[in-house]
């Protein structure tokens, strides 16, 4: 696939054909016949060029003089258009009184009305006629939606997005390489080595359809392969820059993705140094929202809000996040204490649920079950999950289970009652 970018010729070899560079470049990028340079061309000219990038390297294909800027030829690039710019009127369609169509259309609309909850169209007026336009009713549309979503949700706009990564360490990598390593990296870049292998099947289909001998697919594969490194690298430095730049703006998930990821490439000493800042960052981040989660639930069961609470504990910031000892202790204490008989029953089932999805449902000891079906059958639900339960509904708790010995291995004597018994 062709696609167009700027040159610069750098200079004329005696065989006749030019050297050129990307414009802005610094090294030259290969050679061109001079049949394709308009005439006139010159050492320093900047051309629109036609490329086509294969795995063997970049063919230009034509090239032509960059178009002059806006306002430089203004009278001949002027185009007058002449006449009134009026606009003309678009056909109209009125429904005659009585017609079957409009009668038609009548009755849907009473029938819609008969339904059972139906609400009259908005922007109707009381004789049935829309004071909207055509172009006001899909803004209007778009505004309400956007308002019941704004009211629905609670709580401050989210602050953190993803940051738009740069290809500055992926532009420098790829200036340091050689012509023909170019596209390989460029495959690399858009899909690792499935990338190159899919680019080389595609290249021998069209060499085989055009009865051309196929490219050379081992040794491209040893380049990526060999390149592969280098494209990483500079990849996860971009992002890691980007991650750095953004400080608090960054997603802790993101953040914690680019940390990992760190261990999977090799590393520069620049590298390192971004790896230790940034795994420093994720590390400060991290201990401050395990500390914003127990403050939350210790300022709620010192507001005696017990069920906000548990609901809290339930959602731990990570998956590696414990909850202290002393605060589970004083968390299950607190909901054993909650419920109680006295207790309506749907407080109770609301406390119940709760109860189920924090870390402390085994140790939680409810005082009492109201006197109602509901709570009762709620309880020997979850009366293996909260073994308390099991007692105040009447049911045998089940013995914890044997430890069972390794396969292979034979159980110590007298443990598990895997040893010789006792004599009288």
């Amino acid at each position: 696939m062709s696609r167009y970018t700027d040159i610069e010729l750098t200079s004329q070899t005696p065989e006749g054909t030019w050297t050129w560079r990307a414009a802005g470049a610094r090294q030259p990028r290969g050679t061109v016949p001079a049949a394709l340079v308009p005439e006139g061309g010159r050492v320093g000219d900047v051309l629109r060029a036609e490329i086509e990038s294969g795995l063997e390297g970049i063919e230009i294909v034509s090239l032509a003089p960059l178009r002059p800027a806006a306002g430089a030829n203004e009278k001949v690039q002027r185009i007058e258009v002449l006449g009134s710019p009026r606009g003309e009127g678009g056909v109209v369609v009125s429904l005659a009184r009585g017609s079957r169509l409009l009668r038609e259309r009548d009755e849907r609309g009473e029938r819609r009305a008969r339904r059972p909850g139906a609400r009259a169209p908005r922007g109707r007026r009381e004789g049935g006629a829309d004071d909207r336009s055509d172009e006001q009713r899909p803004r209007e549309r778009t505004r309400g939606r956007s308002e019941e979503r704004g009211q629905g949700r609670a709580g401050p706009a989210r602050t953190h997005q993803r940051p738009a990564i740069p290809m500055t360490h992926r532009n420098a990598a790829l200036a340091k390489l050689r012509p023909e390593q170019l596209p390989v990296a460029e495959q690399l870049l858009k899909g690792g080595l499935p990338a190159v292998r899919q680019a080389i099947a595609e290249q021998n289909e069209a060499a085989k359809a055009a009865g051309q001998p196929p490219v050379a697919a081992d040794a491209l594969l040893a380049m990526a392969e060999e390149l592969l490194p280098i494209v990483n690298l500079a990849g996860w430095k971009d992002r890691a820059t980007a991650a750095q730049n953004a400080g608090r703006a960054i997603r802790l998930r993101d953040l914690r993705a680019i940390v990992a990821a760190s261990r999977t490439v090799p590393l520069d000493d620049e590298a390192r140094e971004l790896a230790r800042a940034l795994t420093t960052s994720l590390e400060e981040r991290v201990a401050h929202v395990r500390e914003e989660w127990q403050k939350r639930i210790e300022n709620a069961l010192a507001a005696g809000k017990v069920l906000e609470a548990l609901q809290a504990s339930a959602r731990p910031p990570d998956v590696a996040t414990r909850c202290p000892a002393d605060l589970a202790v004083r968390l299950a204490q607190a909901a054993s204490e909650a419920m109680t008989a006295e207790l309506p029953s749907e407080e109770w089932l609301a406390l119940l649920g709760a109860v189920l999805d924090s870390p402390v449902r085994r140790t939680v000891r409810p005082a009492g079950i109201p006197d109602t079906d509901e709570a009762r059958d709620a309880a020997r639900k979850a009366a293996g999950l909260v073994p308390e339960l099991a007692k105040l509904v009447g049911l045998a708790v089940p013995p914890p289970p044997v430890r069972r010995s390794p396969p292979g291995r034979r159980p110590l004597s007298g443990v598990g009652g895997g040893g010789p018994a006792a004599g009288p």
